[in-house]
């Protein structure tokens, strides 16, 4: 089972919210989801990225790949492994 680790947009219309999930590659992150691994802001300012860092490394050692926006917000935030 391939696993994604990417973002679920939630909120209101005008006001995004998102949060960070694992999901396997063939569901669509809306029905069930493996685990809820933090949240991300947009709209704070500054914006706010909140991860559970213990589980994001393990979901990343397991072998699940991060969405292009996820991986910029792990490298912002300093999660991101050398290499990945």
């Amino acid at each position: 089972m391939a696993v994604k680790i990417r973002l679920v947009r939630k909120g209101k219309r005008n006001k995004p919210f998102y949060r960070v999930i694992a999901v396997s590659k063939e569901k669509d992150g809306r029905g069930q989801v493996l685990e809820n691994l933090g949240y991300y802001d947009p709209l704070r300012e500054p914006s706010v990225v909140e991860f559970k860092e213990q589980r994001v490394a393990y979901w990343l050692s397991v072998g699940a790949q991060p969405s292009p926006r996820v991986r910029s917000l792990l490298k912002i935030k300093g999660l991101l492994p050398p290499g990945l």
